[in-house]
């Protein structure tokens, strides 16, 4: 089945002025703001196909990128009329440790006085890891401040109307940025588009701003999402079918696509469903004090190893594990208490879902 790069081999040749960009297109931004801009200096305004030229022509840039796939699609992109003329400003690039922040962003302008707004979902970074854990227990994190910021910032500077977009988290940041910019702001928004990114909490469901963008807000996810389902989604959402398995179907790469628009699905997979509601159904049941000590024994567990990225996690696999293991072994005895009650309240609640999802059949 036809995945992104076929669409750019078959509409990569149409330029924007004669067909509109659309959800797929979309998704191609969002997916070209993981790439590291910061190894060329992107200080002022560039095209795209300047910009995926200059980053290929670093040497062994593939282990820089996030996935493989991401060089192909740089590859593609340096030869699309469709998309190498358009021209890309506003890079940046924020990791802090200290407050716990992983924050990017690109602005690509597609057309006249309109402009797309790509924020770049979770990295490698065990740290920008630790901030999407963060959700499940405060709002907003400092990416979602962050992104309001920016928009607030980039539309004080140029005239015209936005589409908001992101792949994971970068899909949550787009849809909190617009919800919690301005008014006045808010009326320059034509479209949000989030792919597979979680949701939010229910005092920011509720909130006006939300509310008033929900309708502009459209969320794509795969038949077996699981990132896309967490915390709580007020806007509807389109189901996409995806050639991978499991937790590799976050991977829009994985996506079908017919003609300009994704291949659309009735329903989630019940395994989806299952994790949806039992991963809910065991937030409900900690209180966000016990959520944000639990994430936060994890995590230094994880610290433990010295190690700052994922890749760095999975380069030593075996001792890592073994680090991870002995720092949660010698916890104290309120810890090891908390990190008990949380499995058995996963398990809990588990059986709780499979119970009913047994009972519906």
């Amino acid at each position: 089945m036809a995945n992104v790069f076929d669409y750019l081999m078959w509409r990569g040749d149409i330029p924007l002025r004669v067909k509109p960009l659309n959800e797929v297109d979309g998704m191609v931004l969002s997916r070209l703001s993981y790439a590291p801009f910061e190894l060329i200096g992107v200080e002022s305004a560039v095209t795209v196909g300047q910009a995926c030229k200059a980053l290929l022509e670093i040497p062994q840039i593939e282990k820089k990128l996030l996935v493989k796939a991401d060089k192909r699609l740089l590859e593609m992109l340096c030869e699309s009329e469709r998309f190498r003329e358009l021209v890309l400003f506003e890079y940046v690039n924020r990791i802090d440790e200290e407050s716990e922040t992983q924050f990017s962003a690109v602005t690509v302008q597609v057309g006249r006085g309109k402009y797309y707004i790509a924020f770049r979902g979770t990295d490698e970074t065990l740290i920008g890891w630790k901030e999407d854990f963060n959700m499940s227990f405060t709002t907003p994190v400092p990416a979602q401040k962050l992104a309001v910021e920016y928009f607030e910032r980039l539309a004080s500077r140029v005239m015209g109307t936005f589409t908001l977009g992101g792949h994971s988290k970068g899909g949550n940041l787009a849809v909190y940025a617009a919800a919690f910019c301005s008014p006045r702001l808010q009326t320059r928004i034509s479209r949000i588009e989030n792919f597979d990114g979680p949701g939010f909490d229910a005092k920011v469901l509720e909130t006006g701003g939300y509310k008033k963008i929900q309708q502009r807000a459209n969320t794509f996810i795969p038949q077996s999402s699981v990132v896309g389902l967490l915390l709580e989604h007020e806007e509807e959402y389109t189901i996409v079918k995806s050639t991978s398995q499991g937790l590799f179907q976050h991977d829009t790469y994985s996506w079908e696509i017919e003609r300009d628009k994704y291949s659309y699905l009735e329903t989630v997979t019940g395994t989806s469903r299952f994790l949806d509601y039992a991963m809910k159904e065991w937030l409900a049941s900690m209180s966000a004090e016990k959520r944000e000590k639990l994430v936060d024994v994890l995590f230094d567990a994880l610290a433990d190893t010295n190690a700052k990225t994922v890749k760095d996690l999975g380069e030593n696999w075996v001792g890592n594990t073994l680090s991870i293991l002995r720092s949660l072994h010698t916890v104290d005895d309120e810890t090891r208490k908390l990190l008990t009650e949380a499995v058995r309240l996963f398990a809990k609640g588990a059986g709780k879902v499979l119970g009913e999802l047994r009972h519906r059949k």
